[in-house]
């Protein structure tokens, strides 16, 4: 693997819910549960990955997602 693939993946980002799931698909709701978000202003540490990648790409305009000093 590059360094730059290592360096990534070890990143920790901070993932905050700021909008409600409600008016949402069942797999926007579904995938908000999977972050472990299931309260409004709720926040959660995860070491980056190309899954959690995905997951927050589907949930982006409900979530805030900072990169966190690892």
């Amino acid at each position: 693997m590059s360094e730059a693939a290592n360096s990534e993946s070890s990143e920790v980002l901070q993932i905050t819910l700021k909008r409600s799931g409600i008016g949402g698909t069942r797999r926007q709701r579904e995938t908000l549960r999977g972050l472990g978000l299931t309260r409004l202003e709720k926040t959660v540490m995860r070491n980056n990955s190309p899954s959690l990648q995905g997951m927050i790409r589907r949930v982006q305009h409900l979530i805030e997602v900072r990169a966190y000093g690892s």
